[in-house]
């Protein structure tokens, strides 16, 4: 079969055998360096997997959060190594194609993981996870970059300023990114926050809704600027933007600086106990545009701080826990009333939840048509745990009271009496005989 071959398809086929040869040599190169990388990432992963666990524990506090976050430490790592390989092979003029795919994919695994963890809306996961397969593969076809530059000749040009596909496309990439972060941080920051016991509840919450705002402005000016974008091209805009805003926003602002001023004054605070007009519980949350406080029946109503600073509002614990109770009841004449006061007084002070200092009263407030009416008053300094409840208590103390020494308590009666029976009766007799 050879002694048919002309030498110029000898030389051909050799030539072919040679490059294949040169490719097989190469693939092979790659292939034991992307294995070198893996081993070294694993060995990384296990010289430093005692002090990165450690910080994933002090960073996450979810046990379940911080075993994906292990799993995916080793692809990181191996992703890091895959792309300084890269580089270093471009800079030499070497083919890496291979090394590039194995960099690719093992950021696509990161973000596929990423995603189902830290989104816990599964269509904003499911998007995420489709745009980074999209990505991979345009990066692994090598159309990556006819795609970037097709959407970059889409673009409108406004003033100075050229918007494109590819620079929305990148800025909400990057702001979403950038304000994911901001946000964890801000959630980190919180619970640091939380945690320094010289800072009031109020302040606090003001601490922490200064450093979200903080960080979520600073994400959104460092994303637009990482993408290109000149902040100084919107003051054209600048002006009917804020007028609209300023209109369509204006609740919204005013409920946000009233919620900076309850947090700055410390007049309501996370705690306390309210009554704002039919409502009444003790305050859970102080949001930017309103305050969370829940009743005693769980039910939870958010009441926007505008409410809080224009209404008259009464904080049954705000310089002072301590709450003062009034139960009105009545007993029939006849009783004697200074056993009646000793019997409320005691009635109380056996009863959990009432203070012994100040000490219970019990007046005499009127003589009424039923009966006689008296007051008691005694004091509590834990209105947040209920003030009918502990009525209750006292009423049912009470009763028993008054029920062992035979104490009446009365109820609204009237006597009807008729005079004069047998004239009334006569005349009733003859009418009817008419």
């Amino acid at each position: 079969m050879l002694g048919n071959l002309h030498v110029s398809d000898f030389m051909a086929w050799a030539r072919d055998i040679a490059v294949s040869r040169q490719v097989l040599q190469s693939l092979a190169l790659q292939l034991a360096l992307t294995g070198a990388v893996v081993a070294l990432a694993w060995g990384i992963r296990a010289a430093t997997r005692a002090s990165v666990d450690r910080l994933i524990e002090r960073l996450v506090p979810s046990e379940w959060v911080r075993i994906e976050l292990r799993r995916l430490t080793i692809f990181g790592v191996a992703w890091l190594l895959l792309v300084i390989v890269e580089s270093a092979g471009t800079g030499l003029g070497l083919k890496v194609g291979l090394i590039g795919i194995a960099a690719t994919l093992s950021a696509l695994w990161i973000v596929l993981r990423a995603s189902s963890l830290l989104f816990r809306d599964a269509l904003m996961a499911r998007l995420v996870a489709w745009a980074a397969w999209v990505v991979a593969a345009l990066d692994i076809t090598g159309l990556l970059a006819p795609t970037a530059a097709a959407l970059d000749s889409a673009a409108l040009t406004i003033g100075t300023m050229r918007l494109s596909l590819l620079l929305i496309a990148k800025a909400v990439l990057v702001i979403a990114i950038l304000l994911w972060i901001a946000l964890a941080l801000a959630r980190l920051i919180g619970g640091r926050i939380e945690h320094l016991a010289g800072l009031s509840p109020s302040v606090q919450t003001l601490a922490r809704n200064l450093v979200k705002i903080a960080l979520v402005f600073l994400a959104l000016l460092i994303g637009l600027n990482a993408v290109g974008i000149d902040l100084t091209a919107f003051t054209v805009f600048s002006g009917a933007i804020g007028v609209g805003l300023g209109f369509g926003l204006q609740k919204i602002v005013s409920n946000f600086i009233c919620g900076i001023i309850l947090l700055a004054e410390r007049s309501i605070k996370p705690g306390d106990v309210i009554e704002v007009g039919n409502t009444h519980g003790f305050v859970t949350a102080l949001g930017a545009r309103y305050t969370s406080v829940r009743g005693r029946d769980g039910k939870e109503y958010l009441i926007p701080n505008e409410t809080l600073i224009t209404n008259q509002v009464v904080n049954w614990s705000y310089s002072n826990p301590m709450v003062r109770l009034e139960l009105g009841f009545g007993v029939a004449y006849g009783s004697d009333l200074r056993l009646v006061r000793r019997l409320a007084i005691d009635a109380a002070r056996q009863t959990a939840r009432v203070l012994a200092t100040p000490a219970p009263l019990c007046h005499v407030t009127q003589f009424a048509d039923s009966g006689i009416n008296l007051v008691l008053r005694f004091w509590i300094d834990d209105p947040a745990n209920g003030v009918v409840n502990i009525k209750g208590d006292v009423f049912l103390a009470l009763w028993d009271r008054l029920t062992e020494n035979h104490v009446e308590v009365p109820f609204p009666q009237r006597d009807i009496r008729i005079r004069d029976v047998a004239e009334a009766a006569s005349r009733a007799i003859a009418a009817a005989a008419k």
